[in-house]
């Protein structure tokens, strides 16, 4: 049976990865959140105190940047590994979400994740989620889709979703960031968000993620019947 690559597109807390996540599951494919691979990527420039500014310090720490997913019993998901350690948890706190679309739009980090991300997917059966899937990643890829939801809808999903790790932060704070991050990933020079010419554009504001899913398995579905 033919397998294919579907790429999820679109703005911050749009539903990207876990839409991904199920679509993944239901199909038999592999799930490859891209989004998390910039976040360690974050993780480590942070603890490492690395001046993004400096491409010679930079480069060098990229070199020291080894990323992996393990899949996790417990959460029936994937885990993101930095350098051996399960940094799942500590990837999404608010604080790498603040800088990880400066550390994303940085040259030669978006080519050294783009390289680990085409490799990944060389045999497809693949589900990735991220900014420039469709666009700079897989151009090739069957299933495009671009995801968007209204600004204050998408910083409610990301402040229920940091509640519910333990973590308060005000609607206000979140929905800057969110306007920051739009600004950063659709401006940078290497790989910026947009809408790939062929994707589907699903506006998630008022669905839930099963009508999500089913949106892109349905489209999968069609798409694999004419191939």
């Amino acid at each position: 049976m033919k397998k294919t690559i579907i790429a999820l597109d679109g703005h911050s807390s749009c539903g990207k990865s876990t839409t991904a996540k199920q679509v993944a599951k239901k199909l038999g494919y592999a799930f490859i959140d891209t989004g998390a691979m910039y976040r360690a990527v974050s993780l480590y420039f942070h603890e490492n105190h690395i001046t993004l500014t400096n491409p010679k310090e930079v480069e060098k720490a990229l070199s020291e940047v080894h990323i992996t997913f393990h899949f996790n019993e417990h959460r029936g998901a994937s885990d993101v590994y930095l350098n051996g350690l399960n940094v799942e948890e500590e990837i999404r706190k608010m604080y790498i979400s603040q800088m990880v679309s400066e550390v994303s739009a940085i040259t030669v980090v978006r080519k050294a994740m783009v390289a680990q991300q085409q490799k990944m997917a060389k045999h497809r059966g693949v589900v990735m989620d991220g900014r420039d899937i469709g666009t700079k990643v897989f151009p090739d890829a069957e299933v495009k889709v671009f995801m968007t939801a209204d600004p204050t809808i998408r910083a409610g999903r990301r402040q229920q979703e940091l509640l519910s790790k333990g973590e308060m932060v005000d609607l206000d704070v979140i929905i800057e960031n969110l306007k920051k991050r739009d600004i950063i990933d659709s401006t940078r020079e290497e790989g910026p968000l947009s809408q790939a010419n062929d994707a589907v554009l699903m506006d998630t504001s008022f669905m839930t993620i099963d009508e999500q899913v089913d949106f892109v398995i349905q489209l999968h579905d069609s798409v694999l019947a004419r191939l």
